[in-house]
C-alpha cells in the first residue's frame, strides 16, 4: 500500500492507496492550533496502526526545496537535514511538510519515504519568466529567482481537464488557477508550465486570504525599518491579502459579510477578482490565446459565483472552454512517486 500525506499549515490531508492507486481510506482534520499539530498528527495516524506492515512507501508533499531540489526526491536523513534550510522560504507550509516526513518516518520505519515539490512543475519555464531584475551577484549568492508553488494541484487540473474536453495536454494553451488560502496562476504551453504567478516564495502574484501578492517594493523598503524582520513576515504572510483590507480570512465569511452588506469585505472581494482577471489577461497575451481556462482549490472549483465574476466581462475568453477541477493533490503526489521502489 502507498501512503499520500500532505501537511499543510492548518490542515492534514492523507490517503492510502492500494497497489491500483484505488483509495482504500482517506481523511483531512483541520489545526487551528499550530502548536497542537504533533498531537494531533500522532493520534490520527494512530488509525492506521492495521495497516502499517502493508504500507511501503509514504509519499509527502513539500512546498519549497530551492534550486537543489524540484525532482521527485527519496528522503534520507542526510537530504532531510537540507530541506529544512527552505523553510524560511515558505514559512507558512514547509515546517509542517517537514515536522510529516520526520513523524511519519518514526512511525513507518520499513517504509520507503518520497518528496514531491510543489515547484517541481515550474522546473523549466524560462529565463526570461524566473530572472529578476536584481543584480546578479545577490541573485547568485541566495538563489533569487522565480520558483513557482501549486504545481502539483496546477498539473494535475490542467491535465485533468484536457481529459475533460477531450483534448490532448500537450497541444493545448491552457490557464490554470489555484484559488484557495493561498492563490496562484500558470500559463502552460505544449504540456509545460511557460510561467505562473507566484515567485521566490509563495507571497508574491495575487491578492491572497492572508498573503499580500505583488506589492511595491518600496513599501516592504519602509515596513523594514518599522518592524522586525519576523513580524514583517507575519504581517506580509499572515496579516494582509483580504484579511488585511477587511479583517476576514475566509472567503465562505468575506461572502456571508457582503451579503449583509459589508462593503470592506466586498471592496476585498472585487479586488481578489480583478488581480485574477490582470493575470489571466496577461498569460492569454503571452500564450497567444487559451484554449482551456482551468479553475481548481477549494474557491476556484468551490465557488461558480467566484469564477462568473472573474469571467463574466473577460470578452477575450470567448473562444475558450472554462471548466472546474476538484484538486487531488494526494493521487498526484502517489503518480510522481510511481518510479520509487
Amino acid at each position: 500500500m502507498i501512503f499520500s500525506l500532505n501537511c499543510g499549515s492548518q490542515s492534514i490531508k492523507y490517503r492510502l492507496f492500494d497497489a491500483d492507486l484505488k483509495s482504500v481510506k482517506e481523511k483531512k482534520i483541520a489545526v487551528k492550533n499550530s502548536k497542537d499539530y504533533q498531537k494531533i498528527f500522532l493520534k490520527e495516524l494512530k488509525e492506521l496502526e492495521g495497516y502499517k506492515k502493508e504500507i511501503k512507501k509514504v509519499c509527502h508533499r513539500v512546498v519549497h526545496g530551492g534550486e537543489e531540489f524540484r525532482k521527485p526526491l527519496k528522503i534520507t536523513e542526510s537530504n532531510l537535514r537540507k530541506l529544512e534550510k527552505y523553510n524560511e522560504l515558505a514559512p507558512l507550509h514547509n515546517p509542517f511538510n517537514i515536522l510529516g516526513i520526520k513523524l511519519s518516518r518514526k512511525i513507518f520505519p520499513r517504509a520507503l519515504q518520497v518528496a514531491v515539490f510543489d515547484t517541481g512543475f515550474f522546473e523549466n519555464i524560462p529565463p526570461k519568466a524566473f530572472i529578476y531584475g536584481l543584480p546578479e551577484n545577490l541573485k547568485k549568492k541566495y538563489n533569487f529567482r522565480r520558483f513557482g508553488f501549486h504545481g502539483i494541484s496546477h498539473e494535475y487540473a490542467s491535465r485533468e481537464g484536457a481529459e475533460i474536453i477531450g483534448n490532448d495536454f500537450e497541444k493545448l494553451k491552457i490557464i490554470s488557477c489555484h484559488l484557495g488560502g493561498g492563490s496562484s496562476i500558470a500559463a502552460i504551453k505544449g504540456g509545460k508550465a511557460i510561467d505562473t504567478s507566484m515567485g521566490f516564495t509563495p507571497s508574491e502574484g495575487l491578492l491572497m486570504m492572508t498573503r499580500c501578492g505583488d506589492v511595491d517594493p518600496g513599501i516592504l523598503i519602509k515596513l523594514s525599518s518599522l518592524f522586525s524582520s519576523k513580524r514583517l513576515d507575519e504581517i506580509l504572510n499572515k496579516d494582509s491579502g483580504i484579511k488585511g483590507i477587511c479583517g476576514i480570512s475566509e472567503m465562505k465569511e468575506v461572502l456571508s459579510a457582503i451579503k449583509k452588506g459589508d462593503k470592506k469585505a466586498e471592496l476585498a472581494l472585487e479586488i481578489f477578482v480583478y488581480r485574477i482577471q490582470k493575470y489571466i489577461g496577461s498569460y492569454f497575451a503571452i500564450l497567444g490565446g487559451c484554449d482551456l481556462l482551468v479553475f481548481t482549490g477549494a474557491i476556484g472549483e468551490g465557488s461558480e459565483k467566484i469564477r462568473k465574476m472573474i469571467t463574466g466581462d473577460l470578452n477575450i475568453l470567448k473562444e475558450t472552454k472554462i471548466i472546474s477541477v476538484k484538486t487531488d493533490e494526494e493521487l498526484h503526489i502517489v503518480r510522481k512517486s510511481r518510479n520509487f521502489k
